[in-house]
């Protein structure tokens, strides 16, 4: 999808989305953590510094939607150092991912996509990685939606759109940032997706966390 076909989608979808129409948050903070346990999946790695991202990660901050994968991302220096490390675990390459990485099979039968982008906030995401009650290390929102806006799938638009719906107003702003910083072009289309989110929700009265 290029940027104008993007652009009038997001036109489109702001012309006929209903306020109100999106689900309560207090379910979405249960479902997400939740579903982030199949974490424990992933092989243990040694030194290698990574983040969670794809769908779990996407679970994290909406509603999880069936995923069938895990994804992790690594720095591309660390790329070698990971398929050996998933090698002496018994697990299976499957080839190479035509985002940069590979793919895998793990002993238990789930598939693991070891995503290595060559972007320059790659480092800076697995730095900043917020660890989730496991101590797994889940890539932070505004570095996931980085990811998605690079992939530019219209799922991925959709999961952006879903996330920045339910997440705070640090949360946004931090994401603005990033968004400015590294994908200049993306801006206005961001503030589309961060308005389509808030109109899902709007009039909604979440219950506290407990």
């Amino acid at each position: 999808m290029d940027a104008s076909q993007r652009r009038q989608l997001l036109y489109t979808a702001l012309a006929r989305a209903r306020p109100g129409s999106g689900s309560d948050l207090h379910a979405i903070r249960e479902e997400g953590a939740s579903y982030a346990a199949e974490a424990s999946a992933i092989p243990d790695l040694g030194p290698v510094r990574f983040v969670i991202v794809g769908g779990l990660a996407t679970g994290r901050y909406m509603p999880a939607r069936q995923t069938l994968d895990t994804d992790i991302l690594v720095s591309p220096s660390d790329l070698a150092a990971v398929e050996d490390a998933l090698q002496r675990k018994g697990c299976r390459k499957l080839g190479p991912l035509s985002v940069g990485g590979s793919a895998w099979r793990l002993p238990g039968g789930r598939i693991l996509d070891v995503r290595a982008l060559p972007a320059d906030w790659v480092e800076e995401a697995i730095d900043r990685a917020e660890p989730d009650t496991a101590g797994h290390p889940f890539v932070a929102l505004p570095y996931l939606v980085l990811m998605k806006l690079e992939s530019g799938r219209l799922q991925d638009l959709a999961d952006i759109a879903r996330m920045l719906g339910f997440a705070s107003g640090e949360r946004i702003e931090a994401t603005r940032r990033l968004v400015r910083q590294y994908r200049p072009r993306d801006v206005a289309d961001l503030e589309s997706m961060i308005r389509l989110g808030k109109r899902e929700h709007e009039g909604a009265n979440p219950r506290p966390s407990p």
